[in-house]
Formats: C-alpha cells, sequence, structure tokens
C-alpha cells in the first residue's frame, strides 16, 4: 500500500536528532512524517540520557540523607526500594515522551511507530509495526537512526548477568557487586550510581585515567573522588577473559602487576556505540560509509542525492545536543531556510557526582598544538556558596590564550558543573575573553562566581585564593 501523501520530508528515527528534525521542519510548515521502532524520543529520552538522570537524582538524594549530620540533622534506617528508584526513572521517560508526541501534533508532524526501510531516493518502506506493508513518498528523505551500546560477540547480553545500559536501566533486583568495562560517561555514571547505593563496583579502563577524553587534572580528581566514595577504579587494566556462570561472571584482568581473576554478580559493558544502520537502507543504494557511519557533506546530505542523515549516524562526537543541533542545521539547509553552521566548540557532560563538564581544548592538546596558554584555576573549597550547600569538592579551570586572553577551553568538576559549562560555551561563542569573564558582575553568593575567579586567576586577580 502506498500512502496517498507526498511528504516534504521522511525522517527514520525519533530520537534528539529525528524528533529535532521534525518539528524543526514542522515550524517551517513542511509537511513531515516521523517514523521510530519504539517511542518518540529515542534511546536517549527512553533509555539513556534522561532515565539515567532520574536514577543519578536519587542516589544523591539518598547520599544526602546519609549525610544530613552535616547540616544538623540525622536520617536513621533510610530504606532503599531499588525496584521504586528504577520505576521512577522510568515514568519520567515516558512523560517526556509522551511530551514529543504532543510537540509533534502541534507542529503537525506524523508519526509512525515502526520500522523504515530506504528502498531509493523518496520511498520509505514501513517493515515493522502497524503500519508494516506502507510505503511512504517524499521529496527528502533523512536517516537518524542513531546508534546502539557495543557489545562483545563471544558475551551474550542476557540483562542480568550482563547488561549493556539499556538493559541496566530496566534492572529490578540490584546486583551485590559488579564490573563495570569502560569507564568514560556512561560507565562513570552507573559507578557512581551503584556505588551509592551499596553496590560493591569495580570501574575497569583500560586506558591510564578514567573519564580518559578530559583534562588531566579532572581525571585524576574524578578517579581520587571515586576511589574515597569506594568504588574500585582499575585503570591500565586489560579485560583478558570473560566467562558468564550460572550465577556470577568471572573477569580475568591484565595489568602491569600482573593478572588477576575476579568474580561478580553482574557485567555492565560500556565499551562504546555501534551505528545502527542495519535494516534500514537497501543495498542497492550503496550509500558511502566511513567506519559504518554514514558519510555526509557540509549539507548533510549522503552520496545519494535527496538522502540526508544526521546525528549519531553520521559518527562522533556521540551526545544528544550534538545531534539536535546537527538536524536542525540539516533542516534549515535542506529547505533553503539558513545554510548549515559547521559544529564548533561543545560541552561534554558527565552527570556522576562531583559532576564534570569541559569545552573546547584540554591543557594537554594545547601543550600538542604548540599553543602559547595561560590557565587559571578556582577551587570549589573557596567558594563561599559551595562550603554552605556543602559542595566543596572540584574546581574551575579555564584555559586562556597567553597573547590575546581567548578562552581555548574550561573543565569544571564540582556540584552544577554540567549547568555552569553553559556560560563559558556563551563566551567562546561570542569571542569572549577572560576579562570579559572577569568583568560581568556574578551574584553573590553562587557557584557561578568560582567561573569568574577562574577568569580572575589567569591574570592573577582572583579575590577569595
Amino acid at each position: 500500500m502506498i500512502s496517498e501523501t507526498t511528504y516534504d520530508l521522511i525522517i527514520l528515527g525519533g530520537g534528539p536528532a529525528g524528533y529535532a528534525a521534525a518539528i524543526r521542519a514542522g515550524q517551517l510548515g513542511k509537511k513531515v512524517v516521523c517514523v521510530e521502532m519504539e517511542r518518540a524520543g529515542g534511546t536517549c529520552l527512553n533509555w539513556g540520557c534522561i532515565p539515567s538522570k532520574a536514577l543519578l537524582k536519587s542516589a544523591e538524594t539518598f547520599q544526602s540523607a546519609l549525610h544530613s549530620e552535616v547540616f544538623g540533622f540525622s536520617c536513621k534506617e533510610i530504606e532503599v526500594d531499588f525496584e521504586k528508584v528504577m520505576g521512577r526513572s522510568r515514568k519520567v521517560a515516558n512523560q517526556m515522551g509522551g511530551g514529543i508526541e504532543f510537540l509533534f501534533k502541534k507542529n503537525k508532524v506524523d508519526y509512525i511507530v515502526g520500522k523504515g526501510f530506504v528502498h531509493a531516493p523518496g520511498m520509505v518502506e514501513i517493515t515493522e509495526g502497524d503500519k508494516a506493508g506502507t510505503y511512504l513518498k517524499g521529496t527528502n528523505v533523512m536517516i537518524a537512526t542513531g546508534c546502539k551500546p557495543r557489545t562483545l560477540p563471544e558475551v551474550p547480553v542476557d540483562g542480568h548477568k550482563v547488561m549493556t545500559s539499556r538493559e541496566a536501566l530496566a534492572m529490578t533486583e540490584q546486583p551485590k557487586s559488579i564490573a563495570i568495562m569502560g569507564a568514560g560517561a556512561i560507565g562513570a555514571e552507573f559507578a557512581y550510581f551503584l556505588n551509592a547505593f551499596g553496590t560493591k563496583v569495580t570501574l575497569i579502563e583500560m586506558l591510564p585515567k578514567i573519564l580518559p577524553v578530559e583534562d588531566v587534572e579532572v581525571s585524576d580528581a574524578i578517579q581520587k573522588s571515586f576511589t574515597g566514595q569506594g568504588i574500585d577504579c582499575r585503570v591500565n587494566t586489560r579485560v583478558d577473559g570473560i566467562e558468564v556462570g550460572a550465577d556470577s561472571v568471572q573477569l580475568t584482568l591484565g595489568s602491569e602487576e600482573g593478572d588477576e581473576s575476579l568474580e561478580f554478580d553482574s557485567l555492565l559493558l560500556a565499551i562504546g556505540v555501534v551505528p545502527n544502520l542495519e535494516g534500514s537502507v537497501s543495498e542497492k543504494l550503496k550509500l558511502e560509509t566511513v567506519k559504518g557511519y554514514l558519510k555526509v557533506d557540509e549539507n548533510y546530505e549522503t552520496s545519494e542525492s535527496g538522502i540526508y542523515a544526521t546525528g549519531d549516524i553520521v559518527g562522533p562526537p556521540w551526545l544528544a545536543h550534538i545531534a539536535t543541533y546537527r538536524a536542525i542545521q540539516a533542516v534549515n539547509g535542506m529547505f533553503e531556510h539558513s545554510k548549515p553552521v559547521p559544529i564548533d566548540a561543545f560541552p561534554g557532560c558527565t552527570y556522576c557526582q562531583p559532576q564534570v563538564a569541559s569545552i573546547g581544548l584540554t591543557e594537554e592538546k594545547a601543550k600538542e598544538e604548540g599553543i602559547e596558554y595561560k590557565i587559571g584555576k578556582f577551587p570549589f573549597a573557596a567558594s563561599g556558596k559551595a562550603v554552605a550547600v556543602n559542595h566543596s569538592e572540584g574546581f574551575v579551570k579555564v584555559i586562556v590564550g597567553k597573547k590575546y586572553g581567548e578562552i581555548l577551553g574550561a573543565h569544571i568538576i564540582g556540584s552544577d558543573a554540567t549547568e555552569l559549562i553553559t556560560e563559558y560555551g556563551l563566551a567562546m561563542k561570542l569571542e569572549a575573553t577572560v576579562d570579559e569573564i572577569h568583568g560581568t558582575i556574578h551574584a553573590h553568593p553562587t557557584m557561578s562566581e568560582a567561573l569568574a575567579e577562574a577568569a580572575a586567576a589567569a591574570h592573577g586577580e582572583a579575590i577569595h585564593i
């Protein structure tokens, strides 16, 4: 059956790229349909960013209650209903998914729950779902099918003993012990969450630092904090063997200290993502790819005219806010509203406690590129607001061009880091200098004062250190 409607844009995938593209095209008055396999919002909203942040908030609240004596009161015999903790995260995801569906209606976007398959430019078949067998026709097709967690072929994911982030977000029973392979943002967040509720966590990273993409000072600080919280951080460590038993998982770890065999209730794989393109595009199209990701030009058009791609499916950085940005740029360019603007500096965030956020160059990268720079650094221990709210761990570090004072990068570890980083992002977008950050009056007492103090510290002018 061929749909009677001819769409201006057919979108495969309803995640941060797909739904943003659909809504933006709707705002431009275009006839749009979005095809999503599960629910509007995609992996991020339903099985990633949003439900995981709900879990992390539960962990923070629990830890605050455990350490309430510092505020002058005591919470004793706190009972945790792990199933309710997990259930709340699902409710949050469902609420936000409903919000996206409302926005589709508001912007006159047609929405199909099913799987789309691109046969040719302008021709998409629905291969799964209630509308299976329906063919959609349109002027443009956009592929925004995203990524899925990387797994190990010899280690089947069963959702209990072996999990990816998706299965971990559906846990109903808390493991007593868990090994987490990979200490990037996902691994670090789950390590914090489970450890906060009493699971014995071993965080394994083959590189020298946890959160290895961050500035070395930040990586060192978060590793020290995690160790203090009771997380067993194993860096420079390989996983040489995995044996899944009836009730446990046995790992053989290799490091400079030698080999070690450890047993855990569960194993969480946080070893990256792979492109989610299987079953979505006809082999006849021969779309050009790079390491499995769709290659696009500056307008987000693939090697096949009329077929576009955006979001995680076009490759790193695999971040929801980048996916949304790319999608909006692609739609604006497709319908000649405005020329797509390439990605410049963007924030990266990890939502454990203490939080980690960064934008721009690390100090190591600045050295590598031979850039002359200065450092401005301010500890939250010297912030009145941070001390008052019992969140004095961490610091703000800004990397500044030596000659002109331009902001090359900013790195924050501490409470609310993921909110605070935006000021430096805006400053970099507007090509502001640290002098302008320093010269902006920041309300007192606030956590944001640390941003101004770090900027001042680049010139040796910080007042509170």
